[in-house]
């Protein structure tokens, strides 16, 4: 399939929106009185410290709803009202944040339901609008919606529409895509379906697993059991890494993307030689700048003095579990929770460990002074940031009476 043929045709089709409906003004207000916050406002004036009776409150100074995420939420809104009486669905979570998903399901926006994995697209009927989320949906999901005559309100994110345009290029020269992602991400998938032939790979581990065998070969058996979920149909690891172009999703570690950028550049090198490089490698810069500047802000946050580190944002949320990762690297204390709900009654608190599952802490907060850092992933609204911290002062006074 010539998926940039079909990208092109889609867009170029009266069903097919990517900007507002000129509801701009309006939906921004009621955005503002929903997600944003007075308290918020006031931190990150005051140097984004804020100090009651013995809790010390640090902001990061880059966290929260990145531009990306307003726009996706904002047209989603904006598409409740340009058509007040069409059914509206969404083929997945808008943004990963549960309070911004429940809030459009009491607007009447319903979810593609999945089964067995699968999205199930069979309630979906012609002239419905569905919306593609901020992290896009895949070239056979637009497909579909295409062929059923649907209205499709695009709001993929500007930065993921970035790396599809690299992995463009990339099957351009015949070149295998290697993806640093997760092979079960939204956005991974919908990356993936723009390549022809494609590799994800998770970390720094598995990408030195796979330049390994670029340079000494292995068993192919243990290679495709091993990627087997990873790859694109057909693939073949004796002659598909042969030339390979660099892609990421965009919510990954911004240093880990770097690392295994430079490995595979090396790889390659080693293997063809400076000279033949160009014909074996290829890398974009495509991570997002808001991704970089909330783990850059995390990154200073952690150098200072914290006793614990809070990091709020939806638990299926990428961008999110990696600043968990950068504090459970220093070994700070740190609670990953989605919503202020999560803690209390009485001093507990409920918390996805990294890479783990949901975990009641007993006594979490400890007596006397202490600073708690506070940071959120892209996709949390400043409300639920607020509530939080609110939360967090709640509990120290109680334990003072």
């Amino acid at each position: 399939m010539d998926t940039k043929a079909f990208k092109r045709s889609l867009q170029q089709s009266e069903n097919y929106h990517r900007k507002g409906f000129g509801h701009q003004e309006e939906v921004a207000g009621v955005l503002k009185s929903e997600y944003q916050s007075n308290l918020i406002q006031q931190i990150r004036e005051n140097s984004y410290t804020l100090q009651r009776g013995n809790v010390t409150i640090r902001l990061a100074e880059a966290f929260g709803f990145c531009w990306g995420v307003e726009r996706a939420v904002a047209m989603a809104y904006e598409t409740r009202q340009h058509f007040p009486g069409d059914r509206i669905w969404v083929t997945n979570e808008i943004i990963h944040n549960p309070s911004v998903n429940e809030r459009l399901r009491e607007m009447q926006v319903e979810f593609v339901p999945v089964n067995q994995g699968n999205k199930d697209f069979s309630s979906v009927s012609v002239g419905d609008v569905v919306i593609l989320p901020a992290f896009g949906a895949s070239v056979q999901e637009m497909q579909v919606l295409n062929d059923k005559g649907c209205k499709i309100v695009d709001t993929t994110c500007p930065w993921v529409s970035k790396v599809w345009n690299t992995v463009e290029k990339h099957k351009k020269k015949s070149y295998t895509s290697i993806i640093h992602g997760k092979y079960k991400h939204e956005e991974t998938i919908a990356t993936s379906s723009f390549a022809d032939k494609y590799l994800i790979v998770l970390n720094m581990a598995e990408a030195e697993y796979v330049s390994n065998y670029i340079l000494n070969g292995g068993s192919s058996d243990e290679f495709m059991t091993k990627f087997s979920r990873a790859c694109s149909d057909g693939f073949d690891p004796d002659k598909d890494l042969d030339s390979v172009g660099i892609a990421n999703q965009t919510t990954m570690l911004k240093s880990e993307t770097e690392q295994i950028g430079k490995l595979f550049e090396l790889t390659m090198m080693k293997k063809y030689g400076p000279s033949e490089l160009n014909q074996h490698f290829q890398s974009f810069n495509t991570i997002c700048d808001a991704t970089q500047e909330r783990q850059d802000a995390m990154l200073n946050l952690v150098e200072e003095k914290l006793d614990l580190m809070m990091v709020i944002g939806g638990f299926n949320s990428s961008n999110t579990t990696q600043l968990q990762q950068i504090a459970i690297e220093r070994q700070i204390p740190s609670y990953h929770i989605d919503c202020a709900e999560r803690i209390g009654p009485g001093n507990r608190i409920e918390h996805k460990l990294l890479h783990g599952n949901l975990e009641v802490e007993e006594n979490w907060l400890s007596d006397g002074k202490i600073v708690v850092g506070i940071t959120s992933g892209a996709s949390t609204p400043d409300k639920v940031v607020e509530d939080t911290i609110e939360k967090i002062f709640e509990l120290k006074v109680a334990a003072m009476v």
